[in-house]
């Protein structure tokens, strides 16, 4: 494959943004696409990927490249996917046959998954014998997967009309009637039917959640931890767009994108509020049929899609979020009324995250609450994103 030199400087700079300055790596591949906008679907497309995967095997590449310098760094991915090296200068000094002996002779889990020291540890304390296996499976590209808008299509319907988009999908399971799963990447956020809200993008683990609550037509729901809103929208379908759904959050463009979203879907149950203070909870207490904490965590269970998060998170910051996820769980809990339910999830596959937590809150306050079920899903087995939601009903 012939490849141009400009556009592997690109490929240079937005990595450089991402390791050296800190940015998040979807937005800083969003702001290359636009600004370069003469590129074609090929370049755009191979830009994106190159990105998403240096910054998903960065550790490994240095280490085959046996260099820290991003140039290197992408030499050693050009060699890895069978490529040959270019005679730029920046390439100077790396060969080819070392590089794949790198690669062969690694002996480091660690290195071998690209994942830092401390989060081996962590997830072989966590998870044990499971880990590796989740680990292997969390370096996957990860697939797409659509969640049919019920309140203005079927799922049957959106494959039809998908396919006269030039898209096609397919159904997940049974178990999961409204998913659908591509059978080939594709930007579908340029398409009519997006556009027109018969779909939204949403995981198949994620779409697990919102069933969990047994919403019904006329319920009054809470989604305290909102943020762009998709469990939300689901909800609002599960409903019939009939009672009310209250999307909090703490960011308050996040409840602006909700708005966009709910707008373009056709759904007008949801309000939308910003937590600003304590009282925007406590004046909920009581009054919630379901409440829906999908709280700040790790992420762990969504390394296929956003990478670099594994070189933003610490334990130290894993210790944070424990604090703060039991701080919600039992701080926002009163919104739900006596008899009513909560669901508390995570996209997390750590034990000290999920059940851990809930364990802890039973101990407390199980005199108030029933344990109902708990779910987990895991990329190494089901093939989704990792999650974990518990289902619980106030007694008292």
């Amino acid at each position: 494959m012939k490849i141009h030199k400009h556009l592997v400087s690109e490929i240079v700079t937005a990595l450089d943004e991402v390791f050296e300055q800190g940015f998040y790596a979807d937005k800083v591949i969003q702001r290359h696409l636009k600004a370069n906008t003469r590129w074609g679907a090929r370049d755009r497309r191979f830009f994106a990927e190159s990105v998403y995967e240096i910054v998903r095997w960065e550790r490994l590449l240095s280490h085959m490249a046996d260099d820290n310098d991003l140039w290197k760094v992408w030499g050693a991915y050009w060699i890895r996917q069978g490529n040959e090296l270019p005679d730029w200068e920046e390439l100077e000094g790396l060969n080819p046959a070392e590089v794949i002996a790198r690669e062969k002779n690694v002996s480091s889990f660690a290195i071998a998954q690209s994942i830092p020291d401390w989060m081996h540890a962590r997830g072989q304390q966590e998870l044990g014998d499971d880990w590796k296996d989740a680990m292997r499976a969390l370096n996957k590209p990860a697939e797409v997967f659509l969640r049919t808008n019920t309140l203005k299509t079927t799922p049957d319907e959106l494959i039809k009309t998908l396919e006269e988009a030039g898209i096609n999908a397919t159904k997940v399971s049974p178990d999961l009637p409204n998913a659908l799963r591509l059978v080939e990447r594709k930007n579908v956020f340029i398409t009519e039917p997006f556009k027109k809200g018969l779909f939204e993008v949403q995981d198949a683990a994620s779409q697990m959640v919102a069933p969990l609550l047994g919403v019904e037509p006329g319920h009054r729901v809470i989604d305290a931890c909102a943020g762009a809103g998709g469990k939300s929208l689901h909800l609002a379908s599960m409903m019939k767009n009939k009672g009310k759904i209250i999307s909090l959050d703490i960011h308050e463009w996040k409840l602006q994108e909700l708005k966009v979203r709910a707008r373009r879907d056709g759904v007008d149950v949801i309000e939308t509020r910003l937590i600003d203070s304590n009282k925007v909870i406590k004046r909920l207490y009581d009054t919630a049929d379901r409440l829906l904490l999908d709280v700040p965590c790790s992420g762990m269970g969504v390394l296929r899609r956003n990478p670099d998060s594994k070189w933003k998170l610490s334990n130290e910051e894993i210790d944070r979020l424990h604090g703060l996820q039991y701080e919600i769980l039992t701080g926002y809990c009163k919104m739900t009324k006596k008899g009513g339910q909560m669901v508390y999830a995570t996209c997390s596959l750590f034990p000290s995250e999920n059940e851990k937590q809930i364990e802890k809150f039973m101990s407390e306050h199980g005199s108030d609450w029933t344990l109902l079920k708990q779910i987990h899903v895991r990329p190494d087995k089901e093939g989704y994103d990792g999650f974990y939601a518990a289902l619980l009903q106030r007694n008292n």
